[in-house]
């Protein structure tokens, strides 16, 4: 388990510190330093989207946000998102939303990131193509434009880790939002690589709750503000 020397301390401080062999339970600790940015936020999106890279031996990774846990065999998972579906990228719908253009009214809505960072992210996409998701066009290569970016399961294949990296880039150059990005980040990753398929498979969100349990942060948890306009 990797964890940041401020995560390690709030663990300690409430009596889960590692044993005599740098060990919580059956996870081995490691301790991650000079993080690449200052918003913890941003530092989540690199073992979200860049596992290939962190773990270059693994052909399959699961990315869990940390407020839920699996309540299933991690094979029988990829066995089914993946192997069943000849996928080799899986996420699902948002439960709610289908449009980018009501997730950024919702992102704005309840601030979760700076309003000016969102906008110039916003219109950038517009200028270069994007389009309201319309579920009756006939050329539609989504159920949804807008994902539950919270459970993620993949094949570290050469499409989806490109896709991958392609989607940390637009987290580092823009807001942290990535589910402001995904739609754009795999149009464009289509119309870019014709010649190449990319396998992915987005589901019904029903079927990712039935697999997860939530658990809900602390109530006497502040939230952060939303950060600053870079």
């Amino acid at each position: 388990m990797f964890l940041d020397e401020l995560t390690l301390a709030s663990l300690s401080s409430e009596g889960v510190v590692p044993d005599e062999t740098g060990s919580i339970g059956l996870w081995r600790i490691v301790v991650v330093k000079n993080l690449p940015y200052k918003d913890m936020r941003r530092v989540g999106k690199v073992p979200k989207f860049l596992a290939q890279r962190l773990f270059p031996s693994a052909m399959y990774s699961i990315w869990l946000d940390s407020k839920l846990r699996l309540n299933a065999d991690p094979m029988l998972i990829i066995e089914y998102f993946l192997w069943r579906k000849k996928a080799e990228y899986a996420i699902s719908m948002h439960y709610d939303r289908t449009c980018v253009w009501e997730e950024v009214l919702q992102n704005k809505r309840l601030n979760k990131y700076n309003h000016t960072a969102i906008d110039e992210q916003f219109y950038f996409y517009q200028s270069d193509g994007l389009l309201k998701f319309n579920e009756s066009s006939k050329e539609l290569v989504l159920p949804s434009y807008v994902p539950e970016g919270s459970f993620i399961v993949r094949a570290h294949t050469p499409m989806s880790n490109l896709f991958s990296c392609l989607w940390f880039n637009e987290v580092n150059r823009f807001t942290s939002r990535d589910q402001l990005s995904f739609a754009y980040t795999y149009l464009k990753l289509r119309r870019m690589n014709t010649g190449k398929p990319f396998h992915l498979n987005m589901f019904k969100d029903c079927e990712r709750r039935a697999i997860v349990k939530l658990f809900h942060h602390r109530a006497n948890e502040t939230a952060d503000p939303p950060p600053a306009n870079p």
